[in-house]
């Protein structure tokens, strides 16, 4: 028996509208599970990603992200979602290789665009 990622799953003081967030934002669509308590984006390359409201969201820096691919310019992309309320945090280049841009969400969970150099 073959194991696949199905979701990953965020702690959010606000699992509704973050969720809300990601599917605009990724082309996503939110289902409730369970009212007020857990939301899942499903979208249509990749596993779903699953929103579970708690109490207390672990401080401090993300053990695990998400890392999304660009093809072409990213900057469009990156300018899009800080409109959206993403904030870039950092920047980084692996010489002309790849360079990748680290955002944040609105509750402060981080994720990379990367796109060519």
């Amino acid at each position: 028996m073959a194991l696949k990622v199905e979701m990953v799953t965020f702690d959010c003081a606000d699992a509704q509208a973050l969720a809300h967030w990601w599917a605009a934002q990724f082309g996503g669509t939110v289902q409730t599970l369970m009212p007020g308590e857990f939301f899942v984006v499903s979208l249509a390359d990749g596993p779903n990603l699953g929103f579970q409201q708690v109490d207390d969201p672990t401080p401090g820096k993300n053990r695990l992200h998400l890392d999304f691919h660009l093809e072409g310019d990213i900057e469009p992309e990156l300018e899009r979602l800080k409109a959206a309320g993403a904030t870039e945090t950092e920047r980084h280049a692996f010489g002309e290789v790849a360079r990748w841009v680290v955002l944040a969400d609105p509750e402060g969970n981080a994720f990379c665009i990367a796109g060519a150099a």
